[in-house]
């Protein structure tokens, strides 16, 4: 596995480098279809320019799987520390989901059944500051990706990948713009757009 490291405001050292070595290894006894693993450190500064958190963002590719974790910290090493265990864990939720749907014995619930259930709910998104102090407590922060098209299922499995709590695509289905997102246990819920 190829292992990239780069550092934002922070020097990355060979002591820091075979640290990550020796812990990355740990993802290639669990799962050995990984590529590469890119790291990224950040030493957040304060207004006055003093030391702040470290932050470590991890991302796992392996034959068109992305998995990722990120973590802050006081210091790179502890950090990483977090974030690799949550990278660990992700990538045993991957293994034992392809586990399951190779068994047969778990139903995925299509958007079709899904809404025919009344499995739909609210979501409701809470906006915090980044920053403490900041004039405005609302942040938004926008992004911008390709249109993927995919069945419910496979955006599930995706957004369970990258850790995230909900996960936009288009239905390959449908052809309607959706999201999956995480309902308390391992219950899941769709939503699709249909245009008035």
């Amino acid at each position: 596995m190829d292992i990239t490291i780069t550092g934002r405001n922070i020097a990355i050292s060979d002591r820091f480098r075979d640290f990550v070595a020796e812990k990355a290894e740990r993802i290639t006894h669990l799962d050995s279809r990984t590529d590469s693993l890119e790291v990224r450190v950040s030493r957040h500064l304060d207004r006055n320019g003093n030391h702040g958190d470290d932050h470590i963002e991890l991302t796992l590719r392996g034959h068109g799987v992305i998995i990722r974790a990120e973590s802050g910290a006081g210091d790179k090493y502890a950090a990483f520390d977090v974030a690799i265990d949550k990278l660990i864990e992700r990538v045993r939720r991957a293994k034992d989901r392809r586990k399951i749907h190779r068994g047969g014995g778990h139903h995925m619930m299509g958007l079709s059944e899904a809404t025919a259930a009344k499995f739909l709910e609210p979501v409701v998104d809470r906006l915090e500051s980044e920053e403490e102090g900041h004039e405005n407590p609302i942040v938004i922060r926008q992004k911008v990706f390709e249109a993927a098209r995919m069945t419910v299922e496979e955006a599930v499995d995706h957004m369970e990948l990258v850790g995230h709590s909900f996960f936009l695509f288009v239905d390959s289905e449908t052809g309607l713009p959706s999201v999956v997102y995480r309902r308390k246990g391992w219950t899941y819920g769709a939503i699709a757009l249909k245009s008035a």
